[in-house]
């Protein structure tokens, strides 16, 4: 594993924008960094899909434990919403299940899980699409670990008969641009899959005192929502949800894969596992990570070294807990500290993007594409 320095596309802007990707830019720097790659053999590549795998059967059991454990209360989810999760977990409605694990990894040793991004993972469409399409430009006839176009277009495809359709598809519009781009391309493969969808922004999401209706009046039979479920129980309609038909993707029982109460629950059940940090529910001493149970973006973290604070991020999280996790050391390629986020779909590892930042990878961080080689 290694990171190449190249010469951007000169008309990069626009090969990106005409795939949709209209976010690239994080005020005068790329978000979408060509000027340079990351280069991965392929039993590099076949560890961290193993990995993925992996973890993705480790949450499966954790997500049994927390059920007939009832450790609902160290996710901070409401009393109402409890029968919801088991009863959806239990009856398995359909969904993507599809997520982004964020792994550390040097190329040498184990992968390391940092969390699990199941409910609203973003940076999709730059790892499916752009990169892609970047790697035939640039690299013809070079590999990429990816599949994820193909294996979301498949599984919308398996899971369309159970759909009632037209399915709508939210977001909140006063967000991140890269939501409303997410759910465009969501949109995309989903049609490809053989779903008809209808685009509506949260805002516009009503209840009738029955049942979910769009602005129109027209029942939402099926929602697709980049909008947190730790939100949409929080909005005045939240406790309602209980009482409606409406078929939610993906399902509420992800409020405890997404969760990072979940990394200490993982490692009391595998410790020492290969791809597993040391995670606690409280204080951890020597280096760490303290994380806010629910964020977005890499915010409120703290890094400590030595017993110092080295990194931290602002924001408005935290007030409901935070998990210390042992600190790993992230590899460091022309000062870039690279993070690879793993997509699975159903339990199959699918692909890799590449997002490079500080020691914590948050909203400034840049995506940057990879080629496989040997």
């Amino acid at each position: 594993m290694d990171r190449l320095p190249l010469a951007p596309r000169p008309d990069w802007r626009e090969r990106v924008e005409a795939l949709g990707l209209v976010w690239h830019t994080a005020g005068d720097l790329p978000y979408w960094n060509e000027a340079a790659c990351y280069r991965f053999s392929r039993r590099e590549v076949r560890q961290i899909e193993q990995a993925t795998e992996e973890l993705y059967a480790l949450c499966l059991a954790a997500g049994q434990h927390i059920i007939d454990q009832n450790l609902f209360h160290r996710f901070g989810i409401p009393d109402f919403a409890v029968p919801l999760i088991r009863k959806a977990w239990d009856e398995e409605p359909p969904a993507l299940n599809h997520g982004r694990f964020d792994l550390g990894y040097d190329g040498v040793s184990p992968p390391k899980m940092f969390e699990f991004n199941c409910d609203t993972p973003t940076s999709l469409l730059e790892a499916s699409v752009i990169q892609w399409d970047w790697l035939e430009a640039v690299f013809p006839g070079r590999d990429q670990f990816n599949g994820i176009h193909d294996a979301l277009i498949a599984r919308w495809a398996e899971i369309a008969p159970a759909l009632p359709q037209p399915v709508h598809f939210t977001w909140a519009e006063e967000g991140a641009a890269e939501d409303a781009v997410t759910v465009a391309y969501m949109r995309d493969v989903a049609r490809e899959g053989g779903v008809q969808s209808i685009a509506l922004p949260i805002d516009q999401v009503e209840w009738t005192g029955l049942r979910f209706a769009d602005a129109t009046g027209a029942p939402i039979r099926s929602l697709f929502h980049l909008y947190p479920w730790e939100w949409l129980i929080n909005e005045e309609y939240g406790s309602r949800i209980v009482h409606s038909p409406t078929v939610w993707i993906e399902p509420i029982w992800k409020m405890i894969w997404s969760n990072k109460a979940l990394l200490p629950i993982l490692w009391e059940l595998f410790p020492h596992h290969p791809n597993l940090l040391e995670a606690s529910f409280e204080a951890l001493p020597g280096d760490h990570a303290r994380k806010p149970i629910l964020a977005r973006e890499g915010a409120n973290i703290s890094i400590v070294r030595d017993g110092k604070v080295v990194e931290a991020t602002g924001g408005d999280y935290g007030g409901e807990g935070n998990v210390w996790q042992r600190l790993y050391d992230l590899p460091e390629f022309d000062g870039q500290h690279p993070v690879i986020g793993s997509w699975i779909v159903d339990g199959a590892a699918v692909g890799i993007g590449v997002r490079e930042a500080g020691l914590i990878t948050g909203n400034t961080a840049r995506f940057v594409p990879h080629v496989i080689e040997g």
